[in-house]
């Protein structure tokens, strides 16, 4: 049924932007949420007074409260939803239902983070757990930290289905090739799997390269309701589907290390769009380790299960911007920015690519020269505790 039939509004993504990312040294969290938020709404087009929504999450003591204070919003919606890295792929789902039920006009989802830049000040250090309260109290005694949760993940992997560390290492050398032309992004010089094999072992089998970089930096994506798209700036890129998951916290309750939440988070986002994985231009997928690029290929249906080490060899470039799939087009978390909670960055390159706005160089061409017209954005949080996925597209 369509939404208009339903009595249910279509809704857009109509502004999206990044504050300063990389190093960034003299501004605070909150700057950043703001400078995203204002380049977004710029991007847009539209006046701040249709803002009647709003999501954050990470940062003050009532999130996302404080943050609206700062920037002198006063909505009527909001939604603090934390799952790690995929909370923004789920506020986007949460947004659109909230949107299209007519419960928000307009909501603003926005993120910014001086990781990297607090350690560098001695404000902070880098953190080996999330904590040992409640069911991690059972984990913590014996040094799981969350790499090395990640790594667990891989080696059984690897085990099962014969997946090779050059095949893990060809994630990392195809996102750094992505990235090479892209302005924005922290590290752009070419590497080769030598180079990440070769690497010091953070988490075996991970080395350095196989792993997020530390960034700072902000994003701001704005949805609104169809009826606002004619009054702005660029062209509307719509939520056609969505989906979440929630998987576990505790290793011990993982049923399958070589499955991810993205697994039931892609199926129900594929199925309410009403597409299938065959017809994606390109995807953008949460990479804080090679791994988790590996096997969200494989649980969103884009190769099958086992068979994301030859999927994703560097010698075929499926994953480079000129590839059969291409993914992570900005360079992603393992070359142009992860200051932290990274999923509303996906929905930023995701609508870039699909507006055609970035440079020629790094542009996404179907086979015909045009632009994209669908993508899929998925989001993983914790250590595979969550995912959210979405699927958009022009037109």
């Amino acid at each position: 049924m369509s939404a208009q039939a339903s009595g249910r509004r279509k809704v857009a993504v109509v502004g999206v932007a990044l504050s300063d990312c990389g190093r960034v040294d003299e501004a605070t969290p909150y700057a950043l949420h703001a400078q995203a938020a204002r380049r977004a709404l710029a991007d847009s087009g539209l006046d701040r007074s249709v803002i009647d929504g709003f999501a954050s999450a990470g940062l003050g003591t009532l999130a996302p409260i404080g943050v609206a204070e700062y920037m002198g919003l006063k909505p009527t919606w909001v939604d603090s939803t934390s799952v790690g890295g995929s909370t923004w792929e789920v506020m986007a789902a949460h947004a659109a239902d909230a949107i299209a039920a007519g419960h928000a006009n307009a909501v603003l989802l926005v993120y910014g983070s001086t990781a990297r830049a607090d350690i560098k000040a001695g404000r902070r250090t880098g953190n080996l757990s999330f904590g040992a309260r409640g069911p991690l109290q059972f984990e913590v005694p014996y040094g799981h930290t969350l790499i090395a949760k990640y790594a667990m993940a891989a080696r059984r992997h690897m085990h099962q289905y014969g997946t090779t560390p050059e095949q893990l290492a060809s994630v990392a050398v195809q996102a750094r090739a992505n990235a090479a032309a892209n302005p924005e992004a922290m590290f752009r010089d070419p590497i080769t799997v030598d180079d990440v094999l070769s690497g010091p072992v953070i988490a075996d089998p991970f080395t350095k390269l196989h792993c997020c970089i530390r960034s700072d930096g902000g994003a701001a994506v704005l949805l609104a309701a169809e009826e606002y798209v004619r009054d702005c700036r660029t062209d509307p890129v719509w939520i056609l589907g969505t989906g979440e998951h929630v998987s576990h916290t505790t290793m011990s309750e993982w049923a399958d290390f070589t499955v991810s939440p993205a697994a039931v988070s892609g199926r129900l986002a594929f199925e309410r769009a009403g597409v299938r994985p065959d017809e994606i231009d390109f995807a953008e997928i949460y990479d804080a380790f090679t791994y988790m690029t590996l096997v969200t290929l494989e649980d969103l249906g884009f190769c099958a299960k086992g068979e994301g080490g030859p999927f994703v060899d560097a010698g075929k470039g499926r994953l480079l911007v000129s590839g059969e799939l291409p993914v992570n087009t900005d360079g992603g978390g393992l070359s142009a920015q992860h200051p932290g909670m990274r999923g509303l960055f996906l929905l930023v390159e995701a609508v870039r690519q699909l507006r055609g706005e970035v440079a020629e160089e790094r542009q996404v061409r179907r086979p015909d020269g045009g632009l994209p017209q669908l993508a899929v954005a998925s989001g993983t949080g914790g250590w595979f505790c969550s995912s959210g996925t979405v699927v958009l597209g022009r037109g």
